[in-house]
């Protein structure tokens, strides 16, 4: 069958491609922005990219177009679709007809860390023998491909409240089923599809009544967004980590890269791994409640954490010039930037900390969140923030209210300077952006130079 996708550089849908090609389908795709990391992968892969919704895409005509979330009425080549009535269907509902039917889905939701912790689960799971499937909205570096089909009935998918097409405003998890499921967190965001939290803790209800009472969920006790979501009726056994949950962790370490971990009081052995901040460490406490629901006793979930590595773009060193260190990371909504900043903080004392952030989200360029932006950074010594012509609000004044020295730049060279005028050998420099930023990780290194 040839499956053409429309959109296929998001995370999400260049995995769904893999996962397709995988089967044994011919996969072909369009995007308006064909950048890496996906678009590498996808070549990689042997999957045909075009640039743009040109409708002579669509010609000869596939058998199926699956259309990604990004696209809306009036785009070419969705109207061409609509037009010739050719079959189409949601990214979600393709995944849960032709990969999830039949299998233990495990699902990692919330509002930050799904990457992450999925990444982490599908790692722990593999590392124990179980050779699960999985979906992941980036690529993690155990892995390097972020979707595969698996050998086993185990399969691990981030899943994302995001709305699954423009036919379907329903979050795309409501379509996977999970027998488990991890609920890291749940604050504001998505301010484009979502009018406040209670709409999005309506959709994580959904969820909630599609998981049966023989499966799992997992949630921290320290989020009170997911506690009023339980409360609204949950017919399924419930594991809780954090303060006062029956997973708890005991740092070794202010910096979250040594804790030793508890369940139900017993001490069941300790992480030393390379990653920071106390995020992280409720990550881990999550992805072993779910190992551990098929099968994976804690102590071998804990060697399988001990060699985990990161995901691409989260905290992801990209290079180190005449002493000075580069890191791209995904954050873009203010508590991952907090949190993002605090963790490397206390790895790196009282080293020099700049931060460049770009606030590239739907929710950020509607300004949902930028009450909380000139404190999200106070864990940096010096921030420079991207504002572009097209931001549509007052950047530079949100904040000007920051305790933080900051700079705010309208383009990459400025960013570039400003960057340069202040790193010293021992800085350590992350990269904020959900996007690909214009390069602006390689021509900063190549500056550097």
């Amino acid at each position: 069958m040839h499956i053409h996708i429309l959109g296929i550089c998001g995370t999400f849908m260049g995995s769904l491609a893999v996962l397709a090609k995988e089967l044994g389908h011919h996969v072909t795709g369009s995007d308006a922005n064909v950048y890496p990391p996906m678009s590498t992968q996808l070549q990689a892969q042997g999957i045909e990219l075009t640039q743009g919704y040109e409708p002579s895409q669509l010609d000869p005509a596939p058998d199926l177009v699956v259309i990604g979330n990004a696209l809306s009425r009036g785009n070419p080549a969705v109207e061409y679709v609509l037009n010739k009535g050719l079959p189409y269907v949601s990214g979600p509902q393709w995944l849960a007809d032709h990969v999830l039917q039949g299998r233990w889905v495990l699902a990692v939701a919330g509002t930050h860390g799904k990457t992450t912790t999925s990444s982490m689960l599908a790692w722990v799971l593999e590392h124990a023998g179980m050779a699960p499937g999985f979906l992941i909205g980036g690529v993690p570096q155990n892995f390097a491909v972020s979707a595969r089909l698996g050998d086993t009935p185990f399969f691990v998918v981030e899943a994302d409240e995001y709305d699954s097409a423009f036919f379907d405003k329903r979050s795309k998890f409501v379509h996977y089923r999970p027998r488990t499921a991890i609920l890291n967190n749940l604050e504001f965001d998505h301010a484009d599809i979502f009018p406040d939290l209670p709409a999005i803790e309506r959709q994580f209800h959904h969820l909630v009544r599609t998981i049966p009472s023989e499966g799992l969920v997992i949630h921290p006790t320290t989020e009170p967004a997911l506690q009023r979501v339980i409360e609204m009726g949950c017919w399924t056994p419930v594991q809780t980590t954090g303060a006062n949950g029956q997973w708890q962790a005991r740092l070794l370490s202010e910096d979250g890269s040594r804790f030793e971990v508890l369940f139900e009081g017993t001490l069941q052995g300790t992480v030393e791994w390379d990653m920071t901040g106390q995020h992280n460490v409720a990550n881990a406490l999550a992805t072993l409640a779910a190992a551990r629901h098929v099968g994976v006793v804690a102590s071998l979930g804990i060697a399988g954490l001990n060699v985990f590595k990161s995901v691409k773009r989260r905290m992801e060193k990209v290079a180190e010039v005449h002493g000075i260190t580069l890191y791209d990371d995904f954050a873009h909504h203010p508590t991952a930037i907090a949190t993002t900043l605090d963790g490397l903080r206390k790895r790196i004392g009282d080293a020099q900390l700049i931060a460049v952030i770009e606030p590239r989200s739907n929710s950020m360029k509607l300004g949902a969140h930028r009450d909380g932006l000139p404190q999200s950074v106070i864990q940096a010594d010096h921030v420079v923030w991207y504002a572009p012509a097209n931001l549509g609000w007052d950047l530079a004044g949100t904040v000007a209210s920051s305790p933080v020295p900051t700079q705010v730049c309208d383009s990459l060279e400025s960013i570039i300077d400003e960057v340069k005028a202040h790193a010293r050998p021992g800085t350590h420099v992350v990269i904020m952006s959900n996007g690909g930023f214009g390069g602006l990780h390689v021509k900063l290194a190549e500056a550097l130079q």
